[in-house]
């Protein structure tokens, strides 16, 4: 399966559903608050403008892998995940401080600049950051509406949606992990992967994964397979977003290279860094990411230098390709229970992450 073609036609597939979906809310909502109803309409402009589907990919295929049969339901129920996933980045983007996002101002900032037009001399950052918050919880009701709203059997609607509970609790406990340990200053890598575990495999993978296959029936076997193939392949994608995010491209990314510097997000490269560079070098690392807003160009450069010659780069990068052929042995255990739709698009995934570029 060529994977990047195939999440480009899902997305296709996926992108009018959620387009209309917000029509609709847009239309309710106006008959309440007009200023709402713009921000849900900017929430519609940001949402599709970028993003791959990937969460909702893992929802469909976790359904079809499970024996489900009703594919234009599923695609439909599978917009749940895309608008939690909006919900925790509008928010995420609050705490990551993010101006921008797939190219467009992120919620809170699109509205702390509104602010500055309507309220001269008034606290528009706080106006910016409260919108967002606000809104973003809106698009987190509608997640849980869509799945609670959807027509498949009654006990398997339950059960996804108390999943999906469970997805955004991991993830909160996983985010706040990341904050505190930003504000320590350093991690040892069993405490980054468990923050990974949590914030990234759970919520990227297994969550969605998981929705699927519970709004098929799937048996415990087909559900344990995926935790088996989704958590190791989970914490690889957060390890490579990690590299990409210090060493990739910012167009292909979707936001700003260097910001988790900016913020003094520890991750595995860092943890890797600070245990085996030179105490020089674990200096300037430590300076580095203190620097802030004021980190420039000649800082990033220098601090991708050093993540090189401690050998965190190349390491880090091994340390995910372990992690990927982990996923990769666990979904062959469950190859033969699987429709093949689902296994050629996990493996699949799995093969595309191992090409991934840095």
């Amino acid at each position: 399966m060529q994977i990047e073609n195939e999440l480009k036609a899902f997305k296709e597939r996926l992108d009018p559903k959620i387009g209309a979906y917000f029509d609709s809310a847009i239309e309710r909502t106006e008959k309440e608050d007009l200023f709402v109803a713009d921000a849900l309409r900017y929430s519609r402009e940001f949402i599709l403008a970028g993003g791959k589907r990937l969460r909702a990919a893992f929802m469909y295929y976790g359904y079809l892998g499970a024996g489900g049969m009703e594919e234009e339901k599923i695609l439909d129920a599978s917009m749940s995940i895309e608008l939690i996933h909006a919900f925790l980045l509008v928010h995420d983007d609050i705490i990551d401080q993010d101006d921008t996002r797939h190219g467009i101002a992120t919620l809170h900032q699109h509205y702390s600049d509104i602010g500055k037009m309507l309220f001269r001399g008034k606290d528009t950052k706080h106006f910016g950051d409260a919108m967002a918050i606000i809104i973003g919880d809106m698009l987190g009701a509608f997640g849980n509406d869509i799945i609670f709203s959807s027509d498949f059997p009654l006990e398997q609607k339950f059960k996804a949606l108390s999943k999906l509970q469970d997805i955004v609790s991991f993830t909160v406990i996983g985010q706040a992990r990341d904050v505190y340990m930003e504000y320590m200053g350093e991690a040892s890598e069993t405490e980054i992967i468990a923050m990974y575990r949590n914030k990234t495999a759970k919520y990227t993978v297994e969550g969605p994964l998981y929705l699927g296959a519970l709004l098929a029936g799937a048996s415990k076997e087909i559900l344990d397979g995926f935790t088996a193939y989704a958590l190791p392949l989970g914490i690889a994608f957060q390890i490579q977003d990690d590299i990409l995010g210090i060493f990739g491209n910012a167009k292909r990314l979707g936001k700003p290279i260097g910001s988790d510097i900016e913020e003094g997000k520890v991750t595995v490269l860092v943890s890797r860094a600070l245990r085996d560079g030179t105490a020089e070098q674990k200096k300037r690392i430590k300076a580095l990411l203190a620097l802030g807003g004021d980190l420039k160009q000649e800082d990033r450069e220098e601090f991708q230098e050093i993540i090189r010659v401690t050998g965190a780069f190349d390491g880090t990068k091994k340390l995910a390709m372990a992690y990927i052929e982990e996923g990769k042995h666990a979904l062959e255990g469950i190859r033969n229970t699987l429709d093949p739709r689902a296994y050629d698009f996990l493996f699949s995934i799995a093969e595309y992450m191992m090409e991934r570029e840095y």
